[in-house]
This record gives C-alpha cells, sequence and structure tokens, in this order.
C-alpha cells in the first residue's frame, strides 16, 4: 500500500515537472516571437531611414556640425540680447575624415541602425510590455497602466534634449580645444557619430529615471525618504555627470544641462512617495475588511 503510495505521488512529481517544464519552454517560445517582431519593426525604421539617407545624414547627422543649426541661433540671439561674449558659435574647427574603405559603406548602415533603434524605441517598449503583462496581477497592470506612453514620451523628450543641448555644446566645446596650433583637429566619422549617438540616446535613457524609481519603489528598493536624504549626494552626482558631458567651464552651460536632471531626481521623488501612498492605502483597505 505504501508502495503504491509513493508510486502515485512519483508520478504526480512528474506530471507537475514536466508541466512546469512546458511551461518554461512555453514562455521561451513567447519570447522568441517578440524578438523576432522587435527585430522586424527594427528593420523596417532600418529600411525607412535608409530610403531618405540624404535627410539622415546631412540635415540630422552632421546637423550639430553646421553653424545653422537650430541651437547655435538660438546660443547667437541670446548672446547678442544679453551682450554675453563668446556665447555666439562662430566656427566648429574640424573636419570630418573617413579612414577605412568600407568606411562610408558602414557609416550608412550604422546610422540607418541607429535611426531605426531611436525610432522603433516605443514599439520595444510595447513588446517589453506585452511579455510582462500576462505576469502581472490586475492591480498591478491597473497601477502599470500608460507605461508605453510614458516611457515613450520621456525618451523622446530627453532624446531632444540631448540632440539640441547637449550634443551641440559637447561638439562646440570640444573642437574648440586646442593644445597647439601644430595640431589639426581631423576626426574620423566613426568617432563623430559615435558622440551624436550615444549622447542623444544617452539622455533619452536618463530621462527613463521616473519609470525606473516607479518599479524600484513598487518592489520595495527605493522609497521617498531615501531619496530625500540623498538629495545633496545626488545633486553632487548630476552636477559631476553634467560636467562630464560638457566638458567646459562655462557656468551658464553646466546648469542648462544638470537643471532637467534636477527636475527629473525631484520628480522621481513624487513618483516613490505616490507609490508608497497607493501602498499604505492598499494596506489599510486590507486590514479593514479583516
Amino acid at each position: 500500500m505504501a508502495d503504491s503510495r509513493k508510486l502515485i505521488q512519483a508520478i504526480k512529481d512528474k506530471g507537475k515537472n514536466i508541466e512546469a517544464e512546458m511551461s518554461f519552454f512555453d514562455h521561451l517560445e513567447i519570447l522568441r516571437w517578440h524578438i523576432i517582431r522587435s527585430v522586424v519593426a527594427i528593420g523596417v525604421f532600418a529600411i525607412l531611414s535608409f530610403s531618405f539617407y540624404d535627410f539622415v545624414f546631412n540635415d540630422i547627422i552632421m546637423g550639430p556640425k553646421n553653424l545653422d543649426f537650430w541651437t547655435y541661433r538660438m546660443m547667437c540671439k541670446v548672446g547678442y540680447a544679453m551682450n554675453l561674449d563668446g556665447f555666439c558659435v562662430e566656427k566648429i574647427p574640424f573636419n570630418i575624415i573617413n579612414t577605412e574603405l568600407a568606411g562610408q559603406f558602414m557609416l550608412q548602415i550604422n546610422s540607418c541602425l541607429l535611426m531605426a533603434l531611436a525610432m522603433g524605441f516605443p514599439y520595444l517598449l510595447f513588446e517589453i510590455w506585452l511579455f510582462i503583462k500576462p505576469a502581472l496581477t490586475d492591480i498591478e497592470r491597473k497601477s502599470a497602466r500608460g507605461f508605453v506612453f510614458y516611457a515613450t514620451l520621456l525618451f523622446v523628450v530627453g532624446a531632444l534634449f540631448g540632440y539640441y543641448i547637449v550634443v551641440p555644446l559637447s561638439v562646440n566645446f570640444l573642437s574648440n580645444v586646442s593644445l597647439s596650433e601644430e595640431i589639426t583637429n581631423q576626426i574620423t566619422i566613426d568617432s563623430y557619430l559615435s558622440t551624436v549617438a550615444t549622447l542623444t540616446l544617452g539622455c533619452g535613457i536618463i530621462f527613463l529615471l521616473p519609470i525606473l524609481i516607479f518599479i524600484l519603489s513598487k518592489l520595495g528598493i527605493m522609497t521617498p525618504e531615501f531619496m530625500r536624504a540623498s538629495r545633496r549626494y545626488a545633486i553632487v552626482i548630476i552636477l559631476i555627470i553634467a560636467a562630464i558631458i560638457t566638458p567646459t567651464a562655462d557656468v551658464i552651460t553646466l546648469l542648462t544641462v544638470s537643471a532637467p536632471m534636477f527636475i527629473l531626481y525631484e520628480l522621481s521623488i513624487m513618483v516613490s512617495a505616490n507609490v508608497k501612498k497607493g501602498k499604505l492605502k492598499a494596506e489599510k483597505e486590507f486590514y479593514n475588511k479583516k
């Protein structure tokens, strides 16, 4: 009798293991299709970028290199209006060169892929949401409603800030650094494209801080009390990041870059506080029902 019970239990355990194993492979299959759709979307955006490559290269990629770029024109207007010497950008003293046989071909491929990644970022977020949504409870789904919209909005604002503020300020400063008249700035196209892409996409990702804080607060890792207590350290870190992004002694430039980061940090505190308030309310309702 005991042996038969053990046999039945072993069969049940084996069935559970097979079911769990099938569930694991089912999840892998679902993830595979999410990845396939994401790759296809990036491919479509890459083809679209390739079709309008003259505009992509001349107006977008090379925009911060030209003196008629929107940011430089606005800097000149502000400089003239406020009598700020040296605020107007009058020259960007460097030439862009190609040192590889396949350099220009790879430039076209890489720049199209980077443009596709930037344009397809909202869809990538949508695929991530579709993958994690079934594992969430109804309450978690309700609290995470609008994730794709707000994350996309923050990323777009951050990318625009990086492209129109951080990139031209960095390009202007770094191109005017001169240690000797014997040294001529000949910048490779790979270096230039890498700088523009890193600063633009990097700022877009940095602007996702409130979303990250929301997730960490939901997990109980981050609290508004901790963020308020760490505000002075956060200010120092933000100033260091701004100084690295725009290595210039100009206080106005430093504050221009760091100001949105301060706003994002304060916004993140509000997000964390709202999450904590919701948790306390849910706990109170739960114990009142008892």
